[in-house]
């Protein structure tokens, strides 16, 4: 994907932490370890951001990070608008029942647009 940019970021900034795999820009990060992330796979409640750019393992990466951020991001199942979001294999977003991902402290955002499966999907991070 290459550079990846959120559509609102509402004046925060990405942050720098260090790949511990591959990573394709756009896609949703968990803490993989003590300054390390790597592309979620699946849903987790260690989430950390949205990778700004692609990245070698051992690379720096900057993140973006969720709260308040809007971003887009693949689903592989499909989301409609208004849906609960978590992490999903390969980086991506699926949704999920709020009150189901909430009590699994996996809910990391809300669907602010309706994709198909494989397309992306707008969402606002909490």
């Amino acid at each position: 994907m290459g550079d990846y940019v959120p559509v609102y970021a509402g004046g925060a900034q990405p942050f720098g932490m260090t790949a511990s795999a591959t990573i394709t820009g756009g896609q949703v990060l968990i803490a993989s370890g003590v300054g390390t992330v790597a592309p979620a796979a699946g849903a987790d409640g260690k989430v950390v951001g949205v990778a700004a750019h692609d990245a070698a393992n051992g690379a720096r990466v900057s993140v973006w990070p969720i709260p308040g951020i809007t971003h887009e991001t693949i689903t592989p199942t499909g989301a409609t608008a208004g849906n609960a979001l978590a992490s999903a294999a390969a980086g991506t977003v699926d949704p999920g029942t709020l009150g189901t991902l909430a009590a699994a402290g996996t809910l990391i955002g809300t669907a602010v647009s309706t994709a198909t499966s494989g397309l992306k999907c707008r969402w606002i991070g909490r």
